[in-house]
């Protein structure tokens, strides 16, 4: 579940490149401490065509 993030994928992305650049060191650090689901996270940005990159902390 991706409660307290935008609904719509293109901001999800925005907010989520932002915490991972400003507040965490990976994305599984990010989903623990914001009790989300990662596969969740994951799937919705891979509609919009974006992956995870572990060595830039970011959806690319």
């Amino acid at each position: 579940m991706l409660t307290g993030l935008p609904s719509d994928p293109v901001i999800l992305l925005s907010v989520v490149n932002t915490k991972l650049r400003d507040f965490y060191a990976s994305l599984d650090m990010m989903c623990e401490d914001m009790e989300i689901e990662k596969k969740d996270l994951v799937q919705k940005l891979r509609a919009i065509d974006y992956e995870y990159d572990a060595k830039r902390n970011q959806f690319v």
